[in-house]
């Protein structure tokens, strides 16, 4: 029989777990935490014998206390240690929460960026974030954002809707990179909008001029039911993993077009890779996805172990 006394401790222990929970979820995995996940996909287009390393930095949210600059420059640290081939950066570096002591200009962590190095570059697209943080954008309904601006004066090369033919081992292959799927939603507060989105996924893999395989930088997974199969691969982010997951599942993350866009490795057209990234947004909270950096293998790797 269940007393009072029972009932009271049980409550008791469920308040314990959900305040042991919350804690952890906004102090130690968020903060605390960093881990290389690993994929090796063998995407249907992509040679077997050209060896491609990525690594992937997506979601930053810059900002103290959660994402301050010495975290970034141990981020940028880990990344140079993995030796890839090539670095990308899928958007949202800034802040996406009201809970901050300091919004981090953008100057400041696109220098700490700049640390990044890889033999054929370090290459980036934006994300909701940073064109939602931009009011001049925003109230114009167009334009170049803040952090765009800063990351090429950072020498770091960031594409809207453009491509970039690159070399390995003398094999030529393409980066494309997509503008971001709900850069002005905000801006329809301002004025109706036929669309608010700046990605333009025809006019992008027009630019491709040869077989070369492809891969498309998209900072929303969401493109992906819709990306042809001359694309080898797709590297998105922006989910968070739904920031927090349970058993696999990230109830955060409605399916897109019958397909959960969430996280990890989803074969459609072509291969989909959804960081998990590194920062948080709206809630700094995270349990059941750590921060991640990404290590793709293309190519004839050894076999990989997450």
């Amino acid at each position: 029989m269940i007393t009072r006394r029972h009932l009271i401790r049980s409550i008791g222990g469920l308040s314990a777990l959900g305040v042991s929970t919350a804690a952890y979820g906004v102090g130690v995995e968020p903060m605390l935490r960093l881990r290389v996940t690993r994929y090796h996909p063998t995407p249907r287009q992509w040679p077997a014998d050209l060896p491609l390393k990525i690594a992937v930095i997506a979601d930053l949210h810059a900002c103290d206390p959660w994402m301050p600059l010495d975290r970034v420059a141990a981020i940028v640290d880990r990344t140079n240690a993995l030796n890839a081939d090539l670095i990308v950066l899928l958007g949202d570096y800034v802040a996406g929460l009201h809970q901050v002591t300091r919004i981090i200009p953008c100057s400041e962590w696109a220098r700490v960026l700049a640390g990044l190095k890889a033999p054929l570059g370090v290459h980036a697209v934006m994300g909701n974030h940073d064109y939602w943080d931009d009011r001049t954008v925003q109230r114009a309904g167009q334009g170049v954002t803040v952090a765009h601006r800063a990351l090429e004066a950072a020498g770091i090369p960031v594409y809207e809707n453009d491509v970039v033919r690159l070399t390995k081992d003398g094999r030529p292959f393409w980066l494309a990179g997509l503008g971001d799927q709900l850069a002005f939603l905000p801006a329809r507060r301002f004025r109706s909008m036929a669309r608010f989105g700046a990605d333009d996924l025809s006019a992008t893999l027009a630019k491709v001029t040869d077989d070369a395989p492809v891969i498309l930088l998209a900072h929303e997974p969401n493109i992906a039911p819709r990306v042809p199969a001359r694309v080898a691969l797709q590297l998105s982010g922006h989910t968070h993993g739904g920031q927090v997951r349970l058993l696999g599942w990230s109830p955060a993350v409605p399916p897109q077009d019958g397909v959960r866009l969430a996280y990890g490795h989803v074969r459609l057209k072509c291969d989909v890779i959804i960081s998990g990234g590194l920062g948080c947004s709206i809630m700094p909270l995270r349990v059941g996805v750590p921060p991640e950096i990404v290590e793709v293998r293309l190519g004839q790797t050894a076999p990989v172990v997450s």
